[in-house]
């Protein structure tokens, strides 16, 4: 008789994990070559081809670097017009007609080899969101999900040598989207990718109930108590109270918002790093003779550059026109400029959010670090008073969804056990002082990048159910 395992997917905003349970152990699933963690993202060529994970990602940055984008009109409509008249008198004479194309605005890229999508779990649970093109081709939301769960799929099925299996899927308290039924949106567009994807035995269950989960399992408390989870990663915020005696346990009440990691890096580089490419720099020229002095309009550069998947769109003459101008000028906002021109020429917008990363995880064991961009010529010192100010909008909404989850659990602060830290964005030291204030002494970090993944594994493996 084969042993009983137990199996959990943690599909994430940004990352994903699955691990495995047999009563003993918990293991998690080798999803990338060198690393069990792989990015959530899918790369689709224009054979529609796809490739997943951080391949995708390295190859949609590999093909973008140093490509200069040209787009062309979209035909919209097609008209016929009469240009000559048939010869009554000849039988054989057709009239002359000629096809006018109606064109739209120019916002075909024709050069671009491949498309990049990632952060498409916050697509699921929207429904004004269906379908998005890709190289002429309507493709829903499901599809591009689908691949990742193919590749998830058959990892496990290579590392545990099974061809079927149940699994525990994680779900965030709220999917992102409008109305009140965006939680079932996101569970019925997932349960048929899954299904596409090969796993149709499938349970769903709350993601910070599962890192619960995985640290009851691992730290096996003897007394019972309260926990309250803080899972905290790139997309989402989510939490849970949980009422335990040893290992059984009771869910009080659940929470979430949509706040991560992602929105944080992009906070940081909006507060931090647009002055360095030029943002609020004077642009003088002469125009019709007259010295024209306003605001470089750095603001059409914005969005494309918080979205690194994007920015590669910069690299064109609509927005490069208005770079080499201030460039040619020189001073100081030439200077930035020229710093704005190599990240768009070079794609560096990726390499500019890693570097963020890395100096965020820096200041969560020190006071001060020195973001340093090579490629860009930045080095920047970078202080935790200069994030916290930046993090207070961020962390009075905290403050007030940790107040809601106890209310709806009619239980306070003074009455938890232990708080439990997950996910990349719980590490991060004014979230940290924020809980330890709020419980004092009862702060835990548990595995913030797997324990989801793990909580799942052992719910499945017990067979736990959510409702």
């Amino acid at each position: 008789m084969a042993k009983k395992i137990g199996i959990g997917i943690d599909f994430g905003t940004s990352n994903s994990a699955a691990a495995w349970f047999d009563g003993d152990q918990v293991k998690l699933v080798q999803l990338e070559t060198h690393d069990a963690i792989m990015p959530t993202a899918t790369h689709i060529d224009r054979d529609l081809q796809t490739i997943v994970g951080q391949q995708a990602v390295t190859q949609y940055i590999d093909e973008n670097r140093d490509r200069i984008v040209e787009l062309t009109p979209e035909i919209v409509a097609k008209a016929q017009v009469l240009t000559g008249e048939a010869n009554a008198h000849d039988p054989s004479s057709e009239a002359e007609v000629s096809t006018i194309n109606t064109y739209g605005k120019a916002i075909i890229d024709r050069g671009l080899p491949g498309r990049l999508f990632r952060g498409v779990k916050r697509l699921l649970g929207n429904p004004s969101i269906n379908r998005l093109m890709v190289f002429d081709q309507a493709f829903r939301v499901v599809a591009l999900v689908t691949p990742v769960l193919v590749h998830i799929r058959r990892k496990i099925q290579d590392t545990l040598h099974i061809k079927t299996f149940d699994v525990h899927f994680g779900h965030p308290v709220n999917f992102e989207g409008l109305g009140d039924h965006s939680n079932e949106l996101g569970k019925s567009r997932l349960t048929e990718a899954l299904n596409y994807a090969g796993m149709k035995a499938v349970s769903f269950y709350p993601e910070p109930i599962a890192a619960t989960m995985s640290y009851l399992q691992h730290e096996q408390p003897k007394n019972a108590g309260l926990a309250l989870t803080l899972d905290f990663g790139g997309g989402t915020l989510d939490l849970s109270v949980v009422a335990y005696e040893g290992v059984k346990f009771e869910v009080l009440s659940t929470g979430g918002m949509s706040l991560g990691g992602d929105h944080i890096d992009q906070l940081i580089f909006r507060e931090l790093l647009f002055p360095l490419f030029g943002k609020g720099e004077i642009w003088s020229r002469v125009v019709d003779g007259r010295l024209i002095e306003n605001e470089f309009p750095f603001v059409e550069f914005e969005d494309k550059l918080l979205n690194w998947a994007v920015t590669y769109t910069l690299n064109q003459n609509h927005y490069r026109a208005k770079v080499a101008d201030c460039i040619a000028q020189g001073g100081e906002l030439g200077r930035k400029l020229q710093r704005l021109d190599e990240l768009i020429t070079h794609n560096y917008s990726y390499l500019v959010f890693q570097y963020i990363k890395e100096a965020k995880v820096a200041l969560s064991e020190h006071e001060q670090t020195v973001l340093d961009i090579p490629e860009l010529d930045i080095s920047v010192t970078f202080t935790r008073q200069q994030f916290e100010s930046m993090m207070v909008d961020m962390l009075s909404d905290i403050d007030q969804i940790v107040d809601k989850v106890l209310l709806d659990a009619n239980k306070t602060a003074s009455e938890i056990s232990v708080l439990i830290r997950t996910g990349g964005s719980s590490q991060i030291a004014s979230v940290r002082d924020l809980m330890e204030a709020k419980f004092p002494g009862r702060v835990t970090e548990h595995d913030p990048f797997t324990s989801v993944a793990t909580g799942l594994a052992i719910a499945s493996y017990y067979g736990y159910q959510f409702e």
